[in-house]
């Protein structure tokens, strides 16, 4: 499908996002086994901006294995508004991105709905001003022309999900920490991560969503485009992706969903489809923090509400579009 956005920084962005969906154990069917998909966008901007990014999410049959990867490249910029919880939005610089990134995981069950396995991470990053404005052509940020990286690290995950893609009820909590050692890296570092879900059924067509994240950055040097950062596409989407950056960002989020099935059918030339939709509502909070620095007046809020196409039944893909806001 068409992949159309705008923004200040870029302009007119236009690509195309390509996703297959199947599954690894036709010859041999397992109803338990999810569905794995290969995910493409490449995209351009008038401003003769490029990126392409390449996405994987493999099951195994029983769910036994699961991979996942992310091969990146782009050349775009961005808005950079400093580093904390304060920054303001007047004091912001554009600066140029040339970022090359390849991310592997794998996990295998161990028992129960227990998995355990292991991630490698490299990124590239190239920076430079694009306005010679704001924050970061005034302050001398750490590796303010960038640097490279490579995190080692090791995964334990708890996931009793319904379905991956649009679950009804279950957990899903992961906790990932990686080491990045010197002669792999710019500079020896340490981040932990940990995510987690919560959904629950409370009707037919309702269901209650719960989730949470906490990333932290530690070393005796920290590059300001590897710190932890607030806005993103599944939790605090009403804040531009790092408005707000420090060295530990933590964040929870409650989502509503109500499904809607008309009970109708569309039937044109080759489109034969019974559509359903879900409309959802969210809100939560977040915060960015350093080291013995952690206030509850950091959080700031961000709520909305979206709708989810339900186009795949069968394996529960959507496509979804929300709107949400923020502190100004």
């Amino acid at each position: 499908m068409p992949v159309l956005g705008y923004s200040p920084e870029k302009g007119l962005e236009i690509g195309a996002a390509m996703l297959y969906s199947f599954y690894t154990d036709n010859k041999y069917p397992d109803p338990a086994t999810r569905n794995s998909t290969l995910n493409l966008i490449p995209a351009v901007t008038t401003e003769k901006q490029f990126k392409i990014d390449l996405k994987a999410n493999i099951w195994t049959r029983s769910n036994t294995w699961h991979f996942k990867s992310n091969l990146r490249y782009h050349n775009y910029p961005l808005y950079f508004f400093g580093i904390g919880d304060t920054t303001h939005y007047d004091s912001r610089s554009l600066v140029n991105n040339i970022r090359y990134k390849v991310q592997l995981e794998g996990e295998r069950r161990i028992g129960g709905h227990f998995y355990a396995g292991a991630s490698v991470l490299y990124q590239h990053d190239s920076y430079s001003s694009g306005d010679n404005k704001g924050v970061y052509t005034a302050m001398p940020f750490t590796d303010k022309e960038g640097g490279y990286v490579t995190f080692l690290g090791l995964t334990g995950i708890y996931d009793n999900r319904d379905n991956e893609n649009f679950t009804r009820y279950g957990w899903w909590l992961k906790l990932n920490a990686a080491y990045a050692p010197s002669f792999l890296s710019k500079h020896p570092l340490f981040k932990l991560e940990a995510q987690g879900t919560h959904f629950l059924a409370i009707s037919r067509k309702s269901t209650l969503g719960f989730n949470g994240i906490f990333n932290s950055l530690q070393g005796k040097v920290l590059p300001f485009y590897l710190l932890p950062e607030m806005g993103n596409d599944l939790i605090m989407r009403g804040y531009y992706t790092g408005r707000y950056r420090n060295q530990n960002y933590l964040a929870g989020q409650a989502v509503y969903r109500y499904l809607v099935d008309p009970h109708i059918r569309i039937h044109i030339w080759f489109v034969d489809i019974r559509p359903k939709f879900a409309l959802a509502a969210f809100a939560g909070a977040g915060s960015v923090f350093s080291n013995h620095d952690f206030s509850f007046s950091g959080f700031k809020p961000g709520y909305g509400a979206g709708i989810r196409y339900l186009y795949d039944e069968s394996a529960k893909l959507t496509i979804r579009i929300d709107y949400a806001v923020g502190e100004k």
